[in-house]
C-alpha cells in the first residue's frame, strides 16, 4: 500500500510556491488513490494533469499498482479547510447546522477556528403588526457545523 504520509508530503512540496493546496488525500484498501485540490483563484485540468504525472513519476507502479485520480474542489463540494472558507469570504453560502437547520447567507468572515456568515430572517419585532427582514449574524465553530457549501445561484 502507498504510504499515505509520503504520498501528502510529496504533494505539499509540488504545490509549494504556488496558490494551489491539497484539500483531501484518500487512499482505499485496494490503492484507489483519490487527491482532492484547491486553489485562491482557480484549478485548471492542466494543473491536475501536471500533478497526476508527478505523482507517477515519483511513485512508481511497477513497484506497487495504484489506481490515481487528481481533481479539483468541485463547485458545490462541501467545504473542508478554513482557507477554502476565507477564499469564500463575500460569496453566499449555505450551511447546513448539526441540528439540521439550514442557513443561507453571505460570508462575512473567516478565521481558523470559526466563520461568520450574516442571513435575512423575519423577525416580528414586539409590538408590530408584519414581521420585518432583518441581517442577522451567525457565527460558528468548523466543528460544529455539518457542512457549508458555495451557494450556485442562476
Amino acid at each position: 500500500m502507498i504510504d499515505k504520509t509520503a504520498l501528502s508530503a510529496f504533494i505539499e512540496k509540488r504545490l509549494a510556491g504556488t496558490d494551489l493546496y491539497l484539500v483531501e488525500l484518500e487512499i482505499s484498501a485496494g490503492n484507489e488513490i483519490r487527491v482532492e485540490i484547491d486553489s485562491d483563484t482557480s484549478v485548471d485540468i492542466d494543473q491536475c494533469v501536471r500533478l497526476t504525472r508527478e505523482i507517477e513519476e515519483e511513485f512508481d507502479r511497477d513497484a506497487e499498482d495504484y489506481e490515481l485520480e487528481v481533481g479539483s474542489s468541485g463547485l458545490t463540494s462541501p467545504f473542508k479547510l478554513p482557507r477554502q472558507y476565507m477564499k469564500n469570504i463575500g460569496n453566499e453560502v449555505e450551511v447546513l447546522t448539526k441540528e439540521g437547520k439550514k442557513i443561507k447567507g453571505m460570508l462575512k468572515r473567516a478565521d481558523e477556528e470559526t466563520f461568520t456568515i450574516v442571513a435575512e430572517e423575519k423577525q416580528k419585532p414586539e409590538g408590530a403588526r408584519r414581521p420585518v427582514t432583518v441581517q442577522v449574524e451567525h457565527t460558528f465553530p468548523y466543528g460544529e457545523v455539518k457542512y457549508t457549501k458555495y451557494l450556485l445561484q442562476f
